[in-house]
Protein backbone atom coordinates (compact mmCIF):
# COMPACT_ATOMS: atom_id res chain seq x y z
CA UNK A 1 0.00 0.00 0.00
CA UNK A 2 1.01 3.41 -0.64
CA UNK A 3 0.65 6.23 1.67
CA UNK A 4 3.16 9.47 3.04
CA UNK A 5 3.53 12.54 1.39
CA UNK A 6 6.78 13.43 -0.18
CA UNK A 7 8.43 17.03 -1.86
CA UNK A 8 10.43 16.34 -4.36
CA UNK A 9 11.93 18.31 -7.84
CA UNK A 10 12.13 17.11 -11.08
CA UNK A 11 15.47 17.72 -12.68
CA UNK A 12 16.81 19.39 -15.54
CA UNK A 13 15.16 16.63 -18.01
CA UNK A 14 11.84 16.08 -16.28
CA UNK A 15 12.84 12.80 -14.29
CA UNK A 16 11.43 11.98 -10.81
CA UNK A 17 13.19 10.11 -8.01
CA UNK A 18 10.66 7.89 -6.41
CA UNK A 19 10.62 8.44 -2.94
CA UNK A 20 12.72 5.96 -1.63
CA UNK A 21 9.45 4.36 0.88
CA UNK A 22 7.81 4.15 -2.06
CA UNK A 23 10.52 2.77 -4.36
CA UNK A 24 10.36 -1.04 -3.64
CA UNK A 25 6.72 -1.40 -3.25
CA UNK A 26 5.91 0.01 -6.89
CA UNK A 27 9.08 -2.20 -8.52
CA UNK A 28 11.11 -1.79 -12.04
CA UNK A 29 7.81 -0.75 -14.29
CA UNK A 30 5.02 1.36 -13.56
CA UNK A 31 2.08 2.69 -15.74
CA UNK A 32 1.56 6.34 -15.30
CA UNK A 33 -1.57 8.25 -16.69
CA UNK A 34 -4.06 10.94 -16.17
CA UNK A 35 -5.20 11.08 -12.47
CA UNK A 36 -8.11 13.03 -11.04
CA UNK A 37 -8.35 16.74 -9.92
CA UNK A 38 -5.01 17.16 -12.13
CA UNK A 39 -2.80 15.10 -10.78
CA UNK A 40 -0.93 12.02 -12.22
CA UNK A 41 -1.81 8.66 -11.05
CA UNK A 42 0.98 5.65 -10.97
CA UNK A 43 0.54 2.41 -10.78
CA UNK A 44 3.10 -0.79 -10.10
CA UNK A 45 2.86 -3.62 -12.60
CA UNK A 46 -0.04 -5.39 -10.37
CA UNK A 47 -2.60 -2.81 -9.78
CA UNK A 48 -2.06 -1.63 -13.11
CA UNK A 49 -3.43 -4.85 -14.84
CA UNK A 50 -5.82 -4.98 -12.08
CA UNK A 51 -7.37 -1.75 -13.41
CA UNK A 52 -7.47 -2.85 -16.95
CA UNK A 53 -9.23 -6.01 -16.14
CA UNK A 54 -12.11 -3.21 -14.59
CA UNK A 55 -11.63 -1.30 -17.79
CA UNK A 56 -12.56 -4.47 -19.95
CA UNK A 57 -15.46 -5.37 -17.69
CA UNK A 58 -17.52 -2.45 -18.72
CA UNK A 59 -19.52 -2.06 -21.79
CA UNK A 60 -17.79 -0.34 -24.50
CA UNK A 61 -21.05 0.77 -26.06
CA UNK A 62 -21.77 3.07 -22.85
CA UNK A 63 -20.60 6.85 -24.58
CA UNK A 64 -19.65 7.82 -20.51
CA UNK A 65 -17.58 4.66 -20.57
CA UNK A 66 -15.86 5.15 -23.71
CA UNK A 67 -15.02 8.90 -22.90
CA UNK A 68 -13.77 7.98 -19.80
CA UNK A 69 -11.56 4.77 -20.91
CA UNK A 70 -10.67 6.56 -23.89
CA UNK A 71 -9.12 9.56 -21.94
CA UNK A 72 -7.47 7.76 -19.15
CA UNK A 73 -5.76 4.78 -21.54
CA UNK A 74 -4.70 7.40 -23.61
CA UNK A 75 -2.71 8.58 -21.22
CA UNK A 76 -1.16 6.34 -20.01
CA UNK A 77 2.69 6.06 -20.54
CA UNK A 78 4.37 2.22 -19.03
CA UNK A 79 7.78 3.66 -17.21
CA UNK A 80 11.34 1.72 -16.61
CA UNK A 81 12.39 2.62 -13.04
CA UNK A 82 16.26 2.76 -13.26
CA UNK A 83 18.95 2.18 -10.93
CA UNK A 84 18.51 5.60 -9.52
CA UNK A 85 14.92 4.66 -8.05
CA UNK A 86 14.20 7.76 -11.33
CA UNK A 87 11.35 7.57 -13.66
CA UNK A 88 11.42 9.80 -16.76
CA UNK A 89 8.07 11.78 -16.62
CA UNK A 90 6.68 12.02 -20.37
CA UNK A 91 6.86 16.01 -21.43
CA UNK A 92 3.65 16.47 -22.90
CA UNK A 93 1.76 14.65 -19.61
CA UNK A 94 4.06 17.19 -17.41
CA UNK A 95 2.86 20.26 -19.80
CA UNK A 96 -0.95 18.58 -20.18
CA UNK A 97 -1.22 18.33 -16.35
CA UNK A 98 0.61 21.59 -15.74
CA UNK A 99 3.26 19.66 -13.41
CA UNK A 100 6.72 22.06 -12.92
CA UNK A 101 9.53 21.35 -11.52
CA UNK A 102 8.55 21.46 -7.75
CA UNK A 103 5.96 18.47 -7.36
CA UNK A 104 4.85 16.37 -4.31
CA UNK A 105 4.02 12.90 -4.78
CA UNK A 106 1.52 10.69 -2.44
CA UNK A 107 0.50 8.15 -1.48
CA UNK A 108 -3.29 7.49 -2.47
CA UNK A 109 -3.55 3.37 -1.66
CA UNK A 110 -3.40 1.43 -4.59
CA UNK A 111 -1.54 3.72 -6.23
CA UNK A 112 0.76 6.54 -5.88
CA UNK A 113 -0.20 10.87 -7.57
CA UNK A 114 2.40 13.50 -8.97
CA UNK A 115 0.90 16.80 -8.67
CA UNK A 116 2.06 19.95 -9.40
CA UNK A 117 3.00 21.18 -5.80
CA UNK A 118 1.50 24.61 -5.42
CA UNK A 119 -1.78 22.82 -6.55
CA UNK A 120 -1.06 20.26 -4.41
CA UNK A 121 -1.10 22.60 -1.02
CA UNK A 122 -4.65 24.34 -2.53
CA UNK A 123 -5.99 20.73 -2.91
CA UNK A 124 -5.12 19.74 0.34
CA UNK A 125 -6.04 22.89 2.33
CA UNK A 126 -9.85 22.86 0.19
CA UNK A 127 -10.36 19.13 1.15
CA UNK A 128 -9.27 19.11 4.73
CA UNK A 129 -12.10 21.49 5.33
CA UNK A 130 -14.79 19.31 4.96
CA UNK A 131 -12.42 15.98 6.52
CA UNK A 132 -14.40 15.58 9.27
CA UNK A 133 -17.73 15.50 7.61
CA UNK A 134 -16.82 13.61 4.80
CA UNK A 135 -15.23 10.79 7.52
CA UNK A 136 -18.94 10.32 9.10
CA UNK A 137 -20.25 10.21 5.60
CA UNK A 138 -17.54 7.56 4.94
CA UNK A 139 -18.06 5.73 8.07
CA UNK A 140 -21.82 5.80 7.73
CA UNK A 141 -21.48 3.90 4.34
CA UNK A 142 -19.69 1.23 5.50
CA UNK A 143 -22.69 0.14 8.22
Amino acid sequence: MFFGTYEHNLDDKGRLVIPSKLREEAGNKIYIMKGFDNSLSIYKLEEFEKLTQQFNSNAFNHKVYRDYLRVRLASTCELEVDKQGRVQLPTQLLKRYNIGKEVVVIGAGDHMEVWNKAEFEAYEAEASKGFEDNAERILDLDK
